[in-house]
């Protein structure tokens, strides 16, 4: 389902000290804890949640009745289409405020009893260069049971990611939720498994826009502050490999028809249709997300990933507690995911050609590369990435020129 978003514009960000998993794991859980605090019962996040809702809806009706689908199938099949997507069980509610409260009972549900997660820089940098070599049709490639070791969990990021959606509003999140699910597809008897995925704005974060602070103060004046972590787009993968099912369309087929769904939905006159780089690469920055799946693309390298040994995961050192408050979540064990290793960036030998060898002080993720690896014992195709291909020395602070984003207040 899609997310709503706030505009700005960009500045440069100020260098804020060195990232340690002890402050992300005390930053991550303060902000779970607020997040719980304010969240539940808010009627400020449940009218914008209500709101998305039914823009999503109404939109996917409309597609399909341009498609020629019955007036009486195609709400149907609209539903069934997002909400059975997400896990929702027919027969479905009667509006979206309903929908929306069933959205952020299960946004609760994540954040009262996921696994706590943080993510290192270089290891979250990694993940954006595999996300963007992903197509639509590499993500029917999931396998749930094999792939995300955490059936729920919640991954707080060491910075907002700021996305640009079709119409080219621009939000910024800050945390992704996942649950197993299973998703009802058209038909009752259409069930397969899936995993909801919640994304989480940044209340605080760098989309600062006029009307999103006047929000933040109306709700803080009605005694509804809202939480750090807003809900946004909640989103539904199926989990069964569909794209190797010998019954079920091909991953090239699938990212056609996504393709073409998603150029219906923004009512684009020309599409373009050229096919992702195998080698994705990420140097900080907004990204571009006309197709609205950016969360599942980072999701499924960030399982990918964790499962491949591409990178490990860790508790953090133990860290001075204060006395908890009525409510607030214990984190006894915070997974923190680094980076396992690194490969140097292949160039050309300089040394010995009269070329100055270059001394690097600081290091940037360069790439990743998707290739498909076929395993004889499982007879089928995976897809792992090589690398992280990192330029610079391992002993380096890591640099990403990273921006961030804020209103123009003008």
């Amino acid at each position: 389902m899609g997310r709503a978003s706030r505009g700005k514009k960009a500045r440069n960000r100020d260098h804020q000290g060195e990232w340690t998993a002890t402050r992300a794991a005390v930053r991550a859980s303060a902000i779970r804890s607020d997040s719980l605090r304010l969240l539940p019962g808010n009627p400020w996040v449940r009218a914008m949640v209500s709101s998305n809702i039914n823009n999503v809806l109404s939109d996917m009706h409309r597609v399909l009745l341009n498609s020629g689908a019955p007036e009486g199938a195609a709400w149907e099949l609209a539903c069934s289409m997002v909400l059975g997507k997400l896990g929702m069980r027919p027969p479905w509610p009667p509006g979206p405020d309903a929908v929306a409260k069933w959205q952020l009972d299960q946004d609760v549900l994540i954040l009262r009893s996921g696994e706590l997660t943080v993510i290192s820089p270089s290891a979250h940098a990694a993940v954006m260069a595999a996300a963007a070599t992903l197509e639509p049709g590499d993500l029917a490639l999931l396998s749930r049971d094999r792939d995300v070791v955490i059936p729920t969990g919640l991954l707080v990021l060491p910075e907002p990611v700021v996305c640009v959606n079709r119409t080219g509003s621009q939000s910024d999140t800050l945390a992704y939720g996942w649950q197993f699910t299973t998703q009802h597809q058209i038909h009752p008897t259409a069930q397969y498994p899936g995993v909801r995925i919640s994304t989480f704005m940044d209340r605080d974060g760098p989309v600062q826009p006029d009307d999103w602070r006047a929000a933040v103060a109306q709700a803080r004046a009605t005694g509804h502050p809202l939480p750090r972590l807003v809900p946004d787009g909640t989103y539904g993968m199926r989990g069964d490999r569909p794209g190797t099912h010998p019954s079920e369309p091909s991953t090239e087929l699938l990212t056609e028809k996504h393709k073409e769904l998603q150029a219906a939905l923004t009512q684009a006159s020309a599409w373009r249709c050229e096919p992702v780089a195998d080698i994705g690469e990420w140097s900080g920055g907004r990204v571009e997300d006309p197709d609205d799946d950016f969360a599942c693309r980072y999701m499924f390298a960030f399982w990918r990933l964790v499962a491949q040994g591409v990178t490990t995961t860790t508790s953090p050192p133990s860290a001075p507690q204060g006395p908890r408050s009525p409510g607030r979540p214990h984190d006894p064990d915070i997974r923190v995911v680094r980076l396992a290793q690194q490969i140097p960036a292949q160039r050309p030998a300089e040394a010995g050609q009269g070329k100055e060898v270059r001394s690097y002080h600081h290091r940037w993720p360069v790439r990743m590369h998707k290739v498909r690896q076929w395993y004889p014992s499982a007879q089928e195709h995976r897809l792992i990435w090589r690398g992280p291909y990192i330029k610079g020395p391992a002993d380096a602070p890591l640099m990403l020129g990273e921006k961030v984003y804020v209103a123009d207040s003008h």
